[in-house]
C-alpha cells in the first residue's frame, strides 16, 4: 500500500472542527451504546477499517456483547437489537448510502416512535459525523494500529 498524507497534520483546523463535532455528538444525550452501534455500522458500510476497529473496541469496553457486534452487519436478521436501535440502524444505512437509498419517509417517520425530535437531530448529526470521519479514514488509507 502506498503511503498517504497524515490529514490531521496537514489541516489541523479541520481536525479540531471534527473533534468539536464529535464532542457535540458525545454530549448530545444519546446513549453511548447506541452511538457506538451507529459509528460501527456506518464504518462497516463505508469499509473504514480504522474506524471499525476503534468503534468495535470502544463498544466492547462499554459492555457491548460479542453476539451483537458479530451480527451488526445483519441486524435485521437477529433479535439482538431493540426497536429503538433498529430504527437508528435503518436511518444509519439510509443516510450512509444516500445515492442508493435516499432518506425514505417511512424510515424517517419510524424514528419518531422511539426518538424525540431533538434525538433525531442528534442521531443524524452522529451519522453525518462518522461518515465524515470514514471519508478521512478511507481516503487517507488509515489502518488500525
Amino acid at each position: 500500500m502506498h503511503e498517504r498524507i497524515e490529514w490531521a497534520k496537514q489541516a489541523p483546523d479541520a481536525f479540531k472542527a471534527m473533534l468539536a463535532l464529535e464532542q457535540a455528538v458525545t454530549s448530545s444525550g444519546l446513549e453511548h451504546s447506541l452511538l457506538e452501534l451507529v459509528r460501527l455500522r456506518a464504518s462497516q458500510l463505508n469499509g473504514c477499517a480504522y474506524c471499525m476497529n476503534m468503534h468495535a473496541n470502544d463498544a466492547r469496553k462499554a459492555g457491548e456483547t460479542e453476539a451483537r457486534l458479530q451480527t451488526l452487519s445483519v441486524w435485521r436478521e437477529t433479535r439482538f437489537f431493540t426497536p429503538r436501535e433498529c430504527a437508528a440502524l435503518a436511518w444509519v444505512e439510509s443516510l450512509t448510502q444516500l445515492p442508493v437509498r435516499g432518506a425514505p419517509q417511512p424510515e424517517y417517520e419510524a424514528l419518531f416512535e422511539h426518538f424525540s425530535p431533538n434525538e433525531v437531530t442528534n442521531l443524524t448529526l452522529a451519522i453525518a459525523t462518522i461518515n465524515a470521519w470514514n471519508r478521512f479514514g478511507v481516503g487517507f488509507a488509515m489502518v488500525p494500529a
